[in-house]
């Protein structure tokens, strides 16, 4: 079985960098161009993981995030809101809409992956259990 993560960001030289990124981990990713295509998708498909950007159009990632808190189906999913403004200033914000952890912009490669690689081996914990 897969482990499926959603990227959504509206840039799209930023979302061809982490798409780069996230090639080297083991997640299966879709793309979502805006906060509301990100959550048409998520009520869609169900995702492990959902990175969000902060600012984009239709609907940003702090209402996004409220959504998806407000399904079952994203109470306990990992929730990673992405800005391009100082982490000290949207910390709480973005914690009070849902999410889990916020990283700064430009995302340091290293930090995403080794961040993504602790979700997927905790992610493979149940899993195993389940199939013994």
């Amino acid at each position: 079985m897969s482990t499926k993560l959603l990227l959504v960001e509206d840039n799209p030289s930023t979302r061809a960098s982490l798409l780069e990124i996230l090639a080297a981990t083991p997640f299966v990713v879709s793309c979502a161009t805006d906060g509301l295509d990100g959550l048409n998708q998520a009520k869609a498909t169900s995702f492990d993981v959902i990175l969000v950007d902060h600012k984009m159009p239709l609907m940003d990632g702090l209402t996004l995030l409220r959504n998806l808190r407000g399904m079952r189906a994203y109470q306990q999913t990992p929730l990673i809101l992405m800005s391009t403004q100082d982490v000290k200033h949207i910390e709480e914000s973005g914690r009070r809409a849902g999410a889990n952890l916020s990283l700064a912009k430009p995302i340091a490669a290293d930090r995403l992956l080794e961040l993504l690689a602790d979700l997927w081996q905790t992610m493979q914990i149940p899993k195993q259990s389940a199939a013994s």
